[in-house]
């Protein structure tokens, strides 16, 4: 092919493709090799200061000495020289003296906000918002109270509330007559309830749970805390399971919460964040979670 080269005096390899195709020697642009050297002197000059060649279950570790790991490692301990001030006033501070301290407030917001969402926000929802079965906590609506003894005693050791199931204890009609008071009352906010349910709620025991007026508390502290077994306030328009109404309503009393061997029955536990057995919040991290609850609901 080189002898019958249709070029002459070019200077290329002899190897001509379709008539006209040919390889050529002429050398690389110098702008190319200058960029080709520099960048084997720069991995020659990274691969000496920094980590690079693995040699076994590690790799070369560089004059330099860094790492990802240290740089990580410095990143903490920068953010925490910051967070010391705030975390050495918190940890001898009550979580009211803490409420009342607007700057230490928002301090402990902002660090309990990533608490919540690794612990909280899978059931209540990122903002406190509730999931279909779970409570709402960004309301004023609280169970078992609303204070931040109550919210720390929730926080800590749990709550798995409790309520008969009525199936085998009410009639039909009866079952059917409280379950419209529950709607009733509801609508009303407490004002209103027939007299029939009314007298049901109180002959059949429902006021054991739920107190005298309905709403839940069976007795006020002078505190604020309230004496509650975590039975529903049946005087507001929350329903602690959804969607409410009639067929709601009818359910929870037919089947209960939390009933052993009743395949309907509502369920309703939060596990114990403080408890020694799983260890799962420190003290400190409970402290701020009751700050954000509180704060979330407007807490009393």
């Amino acid at each position: 092919m080189a002898d019958n080269n249709p070029f002459p005096g070019e200077n290329n390899t002899g190897h001509i493709w379709d008539e006209n195709l040919r390889e050529l020697k002429n050398p690389p642009p110098r702008w190319w090799m200058i960029g080709l050297w520099a960048s084997i002197l720069w991995v020659a000059g990274y691969t000496i200061l920094y980590p690079s060649w693995p040699v076994g279950q590690e790799p070369t570790q560089g004059i330099l000495g860094w790492s990802q790991i240290k740089e990580y490692q410095s990143g903490l301990e920068k953010v925490a020289a910051k967070r010391a001030e705030f975390e050495d006033q918190i940890k001898g501070m009550t979580v009211n003296e803490i409420i009342a301290d607007p700057g230490l407030t928002q301090y402990t917001l902002a660090s309990a906000k990533v608490l919540f969402g690794d612990n909280c926000s899978a059931c209540h929802g990122s903002g406190g918002q509730g999931n279909p079965g779970y409570p709402v906590l960004a309301d004023d609506d609280w169970l078992y109270g609303g204070t931040t003894g109550k919210i720390a005693e929730t926080i800590k050791g749990g709550r798995q509330g409790a309520m008969t199931a009525h199936q085998s204890i009410l009639e039909p009609d009866e079952l059917d007559t409280l379950a419209n008071w529950v709607v009733q009352m509801s609508e009303t906010l407490g004002k209103g309830g027939s007299e029939e349910g009314w007298a049901l709620f109180r002959t059949k025991g429902c006021t054991a749970c739920h107190g005298q007026a309905a709403n839940g508390i069976l007795a006020e502290m002078p505190n604020g805390d309230v004496v509650t077994v975590g039975a529903a306030n049946l005087t507001d328009g929350i329903w602690r399971f959804e969607p409410g109404g009639f067929e709601s309503a009818k359910h929870t009393i037919m089947y209960g919460v939390n009933q052993p061997g009743v395949a309907e029955t509502r369920n309703a536990v939060m596990p114990a964040f403080g408890s020694t057995d799983t260890g799962k919040l420190s003290e400190e991290d409970i402290k701020k979670l009751v700050v954000y609850v509180h704060e979330l609901g407007g807490g009393k």
